[in-house]
């Protein structure tokens, strides 16, 4: 069956050139975007209840630009002032240059990776005096608590956001050739919005391993696998299977 159409279970690129848009106009494909599941904050309620102080800790490590934002928001729920003297340690450039949004950058301490927690402690092994936070979603890679363990680091990890499932009801009689996931959660949001799902003739892509045993374990057939040696990318491995869907007669 030739492929027309495709949904994505990410949100739409924001800039105006992307390799999803090339591969709709180089092959005539209808690509939507939908996220399958979001990110919520957690309320300073449920923060308390965790039971940590922000201000006792003197480093923090982020992970993501969703971490700083629910960082600083519950600072600002909290009513309570970082002081200038914190230490930020981040896992890449971006995304400490994102602490631009609430900090003076150029006059605070801040280290960053290359995108790698791994790469990330060796810059941190000359401040192993640091107490540190590390705000997390309530679903997150067990790796990073590991690694500090392991190292002997004094951390407190917080849960400051949390990721929930998408309500997907308007897309209920809409049909597409290939759905395209990218974390066990998207399989986990598909069956909770729509209980009665039957693969069928539908194409399904995973990115990762992780996402590709959750497709297997819930029964579907894994018809796209990314990354591998010949598609690193989720729209190389697309752009290969409809080339060759789409030549069949």
């Amino acid at each position: 069956m030739r492929i027309k159409s495709i949904l994505v279970s990410q949100p739409k690129p924001q800039a105006d050139k992307s390799p999803y848009f090339d591969l709709a106009e180089k092959y005539s494909l209808d690509i939507d975007f939908r996220s399958f599941i979001h990110v919520e904050g957690i309320s300073v309620t449920d923060f308390r209840q965790e039971k940590i102080n922000i201000l006792e800790h003197t480093a923090v490590f982020f992970t993501s630009r969703t971490a700083i934002d629910h960082y600083f928001r519950l600072a600002e729920e909290l009513r309570i002032t970082i002081p200038d003297e914190m230490k930020y340690f981040c896992v890449s450039e971006a995304i400490a240059f994102y602490l631009q949004k609430y900090i003076v950058y150029r006059k605070r301490k801040i280290f960053y990776g290359n995108g790698k927690f791994e790469d990330l402690l060796k810059l941190t092994a000359k401040h192993k005096s640091e107490k540190y936070l590390l705000p997390l979603s309530d679903i997150h890679k067990q790796s990073i608590p590991v690694l500090l363990d392991k190292a002997g680091y004094n951390y407190t990890k917080a849960i400051m956001y949390k990721t929930v499932l998408s309500d997907l009801s308007d897309l209920a009689d809409i049909k597409y050739d290939i759905l395209v996931f990218f974390s066990p959660s998207g399989i986990k949001s598909l069956y909770q919005n729509f209980p009665g799902f039957e693969q069928g003739e539908t194409r399904i892509a995973a990115f990762g391993p992780t996402t590709a045993k959750a497709v297997e374990d819930a029964g579907l057939r894994l018809d796209i696998k990314a990354p591998h040696p010949k598609a690193p990318s989720m729209t190389m491995a697309l752009e290969q299977y409809v080339k060759d869907a789409n030549k069949k007669k």
